[in-house]
């Protein structure tokens, strides 16, 4: 099954799915706290565990950055219709038109979400574009850890995860990370610090 192939009226079956989710939801006063100190927020997230948070955070009006690659075309119509601003570009296609749009919505006040390795893997190993948009924007990387306690894979690269109806989910919101300013791509130590931080979350998550 190839998400590029599924009928955007899918996103009506998503919603119904996920309306009998049963949420556990852990660090919500982590993104609390960044809010109410009015520092913008990057939410980064496995491009395999997404689409539960993406449930969560529904019409807050957070700005997605959503792959010009074929799969994007599904979900930047279904963020739309959960309340979503989208961008569109990646780090393979449209990288900087996308990096920029995020740096100018942060800087701007709003929040933003991204997953570090999509749209095409390899999986679970970050790209630079999260800590290169929160260093430019001196904005706060949220990882965030996602997992159910029954799910189906879809057969993409990452072996994206649906949860099925009824299931537990639980929702971890781990420690932010700062990048310093001026950061560089050539610099692995906050990309290898990020993916730490996602995994650490994730491990959390987990049933």
């Amino acid at each position: 099954m190839k998400l590029q192939n599924v009928d955007p009226l899918l996103s009506g079956v998503v919603r119904g799915l996920a309306s009998t989710w049963r949420l556990d939801v852990s660090g919500e006063d982590v993104v609390a706290s960044l809010r109410t100190s009015g520092e913008p927020v990057v939410f980064a997230v496995w491009h395999a565990f997404l689409l539960a948070p993406l449930w969560h955070r529904r019409r807050e009006g957070i700005t997605l950055l959503v792959s010009e690659h074929g799969d994007g075309g599904y979900l930047a119509r279904a963020a739309k219709r959960w309340g979503y601003e989208v961008i569109r570009g990646s780090s393979t296609r449209g990288g900087i038109k996308g990096a920029l749009g995020l740096v100018r919505v942060l800087q701007a006040g709003g929040d933003v979400a991204l997953t570090p390795d999509g749209p095409t893997g390899p999986p679970r190993i970050p790209k630079p574009g999260a800590i290169a948009v929160a260093s430019r924007a001196g904005a706060a990387i949220v990882p965030v850890g996602a997992f159910a306690s029954s799910s189906w894979n879809v057969g993409s690269w990452d072996e994206f995860s649906v949860p099925k109806p009824f299931s537990r989910v639980r929702l971890v919101y781990g420690e932010p990370l700062r990048p310093e300013p001026g950061f560089s791509p050539e610099d692995q130590r906050p990309i290898e610090e990020l993916a730490l931080l996602l995994e650490a979350a994730t491990a959390k998550a987990r049933f």
